[in-house]
């Protein structure tokens, strides 16, 4: 907003006394003398002059803005420019993954699920204690602490930020007691509160949560294809949480237990790498939303160990274990 001119607050002299005393004495004078007085006699006005000054001033002001306004603004940017720049960011910077981003994303909603009690003797549960124990630099065969022995470690995916967390069941079946612990670092221990062993689901409640605890964000599989990527995130013999990624490679599977007891059905087959520990984790698209937990892999033989083929429960049967179906 332009500033109002200011003007000069100096008042106009006034006639002075023996000016005015001489008209009065001599009213006859000579007319062309009254209206042209000598310039020795004619009164200046500062206010016009600073007035003009300062129009002068503008002016001048106006014209160089003007003048200098094309020179100041540099050159119109192109898309030319635009994409150089965008390319010189890409071979300076290493963006993150996909993966990573969603990884990043459900990270805060992943728990590690270690349920404790008597020791199992199937080759799996020996399997499995190996795993462990060598990830932990630990002998192979080397026991647990004294009266609290690991029967199962799996992982679980917080669904309501109040701690309930889905797992599978096979992870916790059978345990004296379980213990989850949160992204921060807090333990706490757990009980079952739900279970659908059709899905090979539990529910559980933790009774210690975090004050700031996330819950994740489930996403129907309705328009999930073959070829979508997907990764699953959890603590593949109890190291984690581990992330791996792959593509969904079927839909609809069916998959039947190594002992033949129980045959799961309507799940998702995917090739992100998985191992015993990532039962009951997510299995994640890559915006960080849950689209099943994952249940199984499929091996020909008794080793236990990923082959390329695993297998997750849609998310949609997975909410329903817990009463809750999201869609």
């Amino acid at each position: 907003m332009r500033r109002p001119a200011r003007y000069s607050r100096s008042p106009r002299s006034s006639p002075s006394t023996e000016e005015v005393a001489d008209d009065a004495i001599a009213p006859e004078a000579d007319a062309s003398a009254s209206q042209a007085p000598p310039p020795a006699t004619r009164r200046r006005q500062p206010g016009r002059a600073a007035l003009a000054l300062m129009l002068v001033v503008a002016m001048g002001a106006a014209a160089g803005a003007g003048y200098l306004w094309p020179r100041a603004g540099g050159h119109t940017l192109t898309q030319k420019d635009i994409d150089a720049a965008v390319l010189r960011t890409l071979q300076t910077n290493t963006l993150p993954s996909p993966a990573a981003k969603a990884a990043d994303i459900i990270r805060p909603s992943v728990v590690r699920v270690v349920g404790y009690g008597e020791e199992k003797k199937t080759p799996e549960a020996k399997t499995e204690k190996r795993g462990r124990n060598m990830a932990k630099g630990k002998p192979p065969e080397a026991d647990g602490p004294p009266g609290e022995v690991e029967r199962g470690v799996g992982t679980g995916v917080v669904i309501v930020d109040k701690g309930v967390i889905l797992t599978n069941l096979h992870v916790v079946a059978g345990a004296d007691k379980i213990r989850v612990t949160f992204f921060d670092g807090l333990e706490s221990p757990a009980t079952i509160t739900g279970v659908q062993p059709e899905n090979d689901l539990a529910v559980l409640q933790a009774q210690k949560i975090p004050d700031d605890l996330v819950a994740a964000t489930m996403r129907s599989t309705a328009d999930l294809r073959p070829g979508d990527q997907v990764a699953a995130v959890g603590f593949p013999f109890g190291i984690g949480p581990s992330v791996s990624a792959g593509v969904v490679s079927g839909l609809k599977r069916s998959f039947r237990s190594p002992e033949g007891k129980q045959e799961l059905g309507n799940l998702i087959q995917f090739d992100a790498a998985a191992n015993p520990g990532n039962s009951g984790g997510p299995l994640i698209n890559m915006d960080g939303e849950v689209l099943g937990v994952v249940t199984a892999i499929l091996n020909p033989t008794q080793q236990r160990t990923f082959i390329g083929i695993g297998f997750a429960v849609p998310i949609e049967n997975a909410a329903s274990a817990a009463g809750s179906p999201p869609f």
